[in-house]
């Protein structure tokens, strides 16, 4: 789940904490455009304080306006539908026909939210099931893969924890990785046992480790909301970690280099204990071809493709570094301008 839907549970547990009334509500389905996604939440106190976000502002608008007349008198879920018509599509700001639903819950101390915030903090995967006749909440360990998913009887929505990055290497290209990152939502560690690396380099928001990466890797636990980007270009490092990587559920494995030197990598690393399966999920050259030479040119690519994997896209050999690079006759050289290139 993104920061925003988190920080909307910790609002809400707050506040039921506090003795406050409020209400979770959260996108249950849409028609047409629409501006957040199925799964989406917002939370609203009963003195019109809000949280998170259903759309662009409009449907907020009317739900803080009917809270503050009315207050919250809800004792059940409800299902409502904005934008129905043309005329309402246009007051709240959708495209004529688009159409956003709403589940709009009554929150209390038997919701289950501190319970869903204590498993999210383990790195658990929740589906939380909430019986929209009655009010009652059940959370149990979802699969992965499993969607949303809604009833006349039933709204399961599936929370899991923030996506992950681990960097490994204190460098310069790392610095705009991590900047870029955060701002994607992801949670990102940088792990370099080098002093000398480690000196001077500091993102905020950034948790910069020293231990080894490949026990790092270990005690991370990665799962399918992970990924891992090496970018020392120092095989003591890089390999072993890299192992360890492609040995987990992580989504995304990426180590820089030139076609060459991940030739040379993959060759390494089919002399430990992983399957030719195993080394094909390595993205080497990393990055998608877009030209990048600089540091934040690189984090970009890096990004780019990492962001595809992440949201399921099939990208063709075109975009691929090594494929682009050997379609157009590129020589194999990895430094430009003083760095190192993804590509």
């Amino acid at each position: 789940m993104d920061s925003i839907d988190l920080e909307v549970l910790k609002t809400c547990a707050q506040w039921i904490d506090a003795g406050r009334r409020c209400e979770l509500i959260t996108v249950i389905k849409t028609w047409g455009s629409s501006p957040r996604p199925e799964g989406a939440t917002l939370a609203i106190c009963d003195d019109g304080r809000v949280v998170g976000s259903v759309s662009g502002g409009c449907i907020e608008d009317d739900l803080i306006d009917r809270v503050r007349k009315h207050g919250i008198t809800r004792t059940r879920p409800e299902i409502v539908t904005y934008g129905i018509t043309a005329d309402e599509a246009h007051r709240f700001g959708l495209p004529c026909g688009g159409t956003i639903q709403l589940a709009i819950e009554p929150l209390s101390a038997s919701s289950g939210i501190a319970d869903m915030l204590e498993r999210l903090g383990r790195h658990q995967l929740v589906a939380r099931r909430l019986d929209l006749q009655s009010g009652a909440v059940s959370l149990s360990e979802a699969r992965p893969g499993m969607n949303l998913q809604v009833s006349e009887t039933t709204l399961t929505t599936i929370h899991g924890p923030r996506w992950r990055l681990l960097i490994i290497g204190a460098g310069q290209l790392s610095r705009f990785l991590a900047q870029i990152a955060l701002g994607m939502d992801y949670h990102v560690t940088v792990c370099d046992p080098r002093e000398e690396y480690r000196e001077g380099w500091q993102v905020e928001g950034v948790e910069v480790v020293h231990e080894m990466p490949d026990d790092l890797v270990v005690s991370m636990r990665l799962d399918t909301r992970s990924a891992v980007v090496a970018l020392t270009h120092d095989p003591k490092l890089d390999d072993l970690a890299l192992m360890e990587a492609l040995k987990s559920d992580a989504f995304y494995v990426g180590a820089i280099g030139s076609r060459s030197n991940n030739e040379k990598r993959r060759e390494r690393l089919k002399e430990f204990d992983l399957t030719d399966e195993q080394i094909a999920r390595l993205h080497g050259p990393i990055g998608l071809y877009i030209g990048s030479k600089t540091p934040s040119e690189i984090a970009i690519s890096i990004l780019a493709e990492m962001t595809a994997v992440k949201n399921g896209v099939t990208l063709p050999d075109e975009v691929r570094v090594a494929h682009a690079k050997s379609a157009m006759k590129v020589g194999n050289s990895e430094d430009v301008c003083g760095v190192r290139t993804a590509e």
